[in-house]
């Protein structure tokens, strides 16, 4: 079934090209088709949801090899970090304090988080920023969209737009840490005002500023488009193929002070090996000026291991596959050395279809998604000391299976009362069902059959002042599920909810853009991070009763003269655990209201961009991000220190009359002041006896992922 639907997504692809089109819309701009294929999830400007707009230009100037959410970096209340230091390989982002794993993510309107784990990896698709046209964050709630439920954000992606002209592309960079990326990019350009074929191949390879955290990345991009009259197709194949280095551990504070950059790790293929192809169709089209249809269809084929030596492990781990190591007196250790993977091996197919009616007063879209997951997780041993009598290389010592389902309908309206008032309204219903067998990588049998029904409502309304200014509020509610490692670790887990109340003002006025958003997040049983890992680095969450996230974000861009820009934004936010109960000293401890871990009070970034000429962009790019808990019981070991880190950029373009239409040469220095600061770590506490018989004390510990400090990036990018 797979190789069939890979063969016909592949098909229109191929015979499928086309062009860049526009349509009018109801604010009488123009609008680019592409956004069309994901016009049911986005909200304009105004909506009464906190948003930001990010286009291809904004992008370019830093795409120089770093992770999509390295770039986003400087968007109001957000925070990423990197495992290896440097911004490629494993990279994460949270936003309002928020993790990954409530954070939802779309690429052309198809859920990109993975279904069970519910997080997001980029590495999965290295320099996918080379094909990204646009995106828009939602802050909070947002409206509804597809796949997994936004509890502090969502981010929906665009892929290039068509091209009406041929062009072909060479991108390379180079940087600290051995960093290199390449990039080839082409556009067929219209072919009989209907086609048009473009593609994108990358390679990034960097040592990583963690010793061998090091990153070999590949990945393509293939899309195919056609137009004709009111029918837009648009048809994709791209992916990518990571091996990176395992850096997940990080370092103890003593570590740190010999030597920062150290990794535990010395076996030399302790890596992660992973691949994943996705296929997508998307066909929209226009039957009159009021109504549109848009189908997307969706299959990601994703596969790879986690490879590790252990030494002296416990051999009732592996059943009868591995054979004991025996001591000098013939006795049996019951450990032995060995080298394991642990696979997975998945499948995700995706329906979204929506209708849209458009009029001079109302706005109004039906929407569904119905997503089917299922994938296999097991685990091999490749080499051993001895194996078992009837064992052999390759033999699984635990295998089991995830089968989940995801289907929501959505409905959603603007309705403008007179020219100053517009009314928003969204109802959404998700059904989920998951089901799970086998056993996990602890050897527990892993028996789940959980079915969740969630009601979304969300209601707003906007008041323009006049056309420069206007006032907005909105009131959403949003359900989420825990993921398949939450049950892992509590099989009693509790599904998470929220109630977010938004308040904003927007000013448009001569060169002048500010945006004031204020939020109070009220959750139930909300998933937080704990601040431990478990053994495969992934962070462990848990019910937390009932806590709050009230802030406001201010978001400015001045426009000082026709040389600098100023773009400044501000988050300043209490996050709170209303009460947290915990072991602590053999006993449970009231710790009373606390701070939500992983949740800095004060976030704020600046841009101070120079253009004395048209060719010539000079960025200083400033992060402040106050101090955090990694922790939720305000326990002093568990204290990330806050950092203010700042980054130039600098991107010069020339025109030459033969050969290339443009030459553009990029320059981006991280860290310019050499900052030594860690943006993330883990925390965990753990029982040991007293020197008194029968006493026990808790202790605790943490572990941390230092940031690279001064480093650079040049790039060089020739177009046709």
């Amino acid at each position: 079934m797979k190789n069939f639907v890979c063969f016909f997504l592949l098909l229109i692809t191929f015979y499928s090209f086309s062009q860049e089109q526009t349509i009018d819309t109801i604010q009488g701009k123009k609008q680019n088709l592409d956004e069309v294929v994901v016009e049911a999830i986005r909200v304009k400007y105004s909506s009464p949801i906190s948003h930001s707009n990010i286009s291809k230009a904004e992008l370019e100037s830093r795409n120089l090899g770093q992770d999509l959410p390295v770039l986003l970096n400087f968007l109001p209340s957000i925070v990423t970090t990197s495992d290896a230091g440097a911004g490629i390989g494993y990279t994460g982002i949270r936003i309002r304090g928020v993790s990954a794993q409530s954070t939802n993510i779309t690429i052309n309107g198809i859920p990109f988080n993975d279904t069970e784990s519910l997080g997001t990896y980029w590495v999965n698709l290295p320099d996918f920023t080379s094909s990204v046209e646009s995106l828009q964050v939602q802050r909070g709630v947002g409206t509804s969209t597809n796949g997994s439920g936004a509890f502090g954000a969502s981010i929906n992606i665009v892929t290039d737009a068509v091209s009406e002209n041929p062009y072909a592309e060479i991108s390379n960079s180079v940087g600290s840490y051995n960093t290199f990326k390449n990039t080839v990019k082409f556009s067929t350009g219209k072919i009989n005002d209907s086609f048009e074929l473009s593609g994108r191949l990358s390679k990034i390879d960097s040592d990583g500023y963690i010793d061998r955290a090091y990153s070999d990345l590949k990945s393509y991009f293939l899309q195919g488009s056609y137009i004709q009259g009111n029918t837009f197709i648009k048809a994709l194949a791209f992916g990518g193929h990571e091996k990176t280095y395992q850096s997940w551990y990080g370092v103890t504070k003593d570590q740190i002070s010999e030597n920062r950059r150290q990794n535990p790790y010395t076996y030399e293929n302790e890596i992660d090996n992973y691949k994943q192809d996705h296929y997508q169709f998307h066909w929209n089209e226009k039957i009159n000026q009021k109504w549109s249809t848009n189908l997307g269809l969706n299959y990601t084929y994703g596969r790879g291991y986690f490879e590790q030596y252990r030494e002296d492990d416990s051999v009732e781990t592996y059943g009868d596959i591995v054979s004991s190591d025996i001591d000098k007196n013939g006795i049996e250790l019951g450990t032995t050395d060995l080298i394991r993977r642990r696979w997975l091996d998945n499948n995700f197919y995706v329906v979204n279809a929506s209708a849209k009616y458009e009029s001079k007063k109302l706005n109004l879209t039906f929407s569904s998604s119905f997503s089917n997951y299922s994938g296999d997780h097991f685990g091999e041993i490749i080499w051993a000391r001895q194996f078992g009598e009837n064992s052999k290389i390759r033999d699984r010592y635990y295998q089991g299976n995830g089968k989940k389902t995801d289907f929501s309908i959505f409905t959603k309206a603007s309705y403008s009362i007179n020219e100053s008032m517009e009314l928003y309204g969204d109802l959404q219903l998700r059904n989920i069902k998951y089901i799970t067998s086998g056993l996990t990588s602890d050897l527990v049998n892993m028996i789940l059959d959980e079915s969740f029904s969630f009601f979304n409502p969300k209601f707003g309304f906007s008041y323009t002042f006049n056309p420069n200014e206007m006032f907005y509020f909105s009131y959403s509610r949003a359900n989420r599920e825990p993921s398949r490692s939450d049950y892992e670790s509590n099989p009693n887990i509790k599904a998470e909810q929220l109630n977010d109340f938004e308040l904003g003002w927007r000013y448009r006025k001569d060169g002048i853009k500010l945006n004031l958003n204020s939020y109070y997040m009220l959750y139930n049983e909300q998933l937080v991070l704990t601040g431990a890992l478990d053994d495969v680095g992934t962070p462990i969450r848990a019910n937390s009763g009932s806590s709050y996230r009230f802030g406001l974000e201010a978001d400015a861009k001045i426009r000082l003269s026709n040389f600098f820009t100023i773009n400044s934004n501000f988050t300043v936010s209490t996050n709170k655990n209303k009460q947290i109960l915990s072991s602590f000293d053999g006993n449970i401890f009231d710790f009373g209201k606390t701070n939500i871990s992983f949740s800095p009070s004060f976030i704020a970034s600046n841009s101070i961009i120079y253009t004395p000429k048209d060719n010539l962009s000079i960025r200083l790019l400033s992060k402040y991000v106050g101090m955090q808990y990694m922790g939720n019981t305000d326990a002093i070991n568990s204290q990330l220190e806050s950092y203010f880190v700042n980054d130039f950029n600098i991107s010069y373009k020339i025109n030459p009359k033969r050969i290339f239409k443009s030459i553009v040469i990029s320059g981006l220095v991280n860290n310019v002041f050499d900052v030594e600061y860690i943006s993330n770590g883990y925390y965990y506490t753990y029982d040991d006896t007293w020197s008194i018989p029968g006493q026990i004390k808790t202790l605790d510990g943490a572990g941390y992922y230092p940031q690279a400090t001064r480093n650079f990036l040049m790039g060089l990018t020739l177009k046709f």
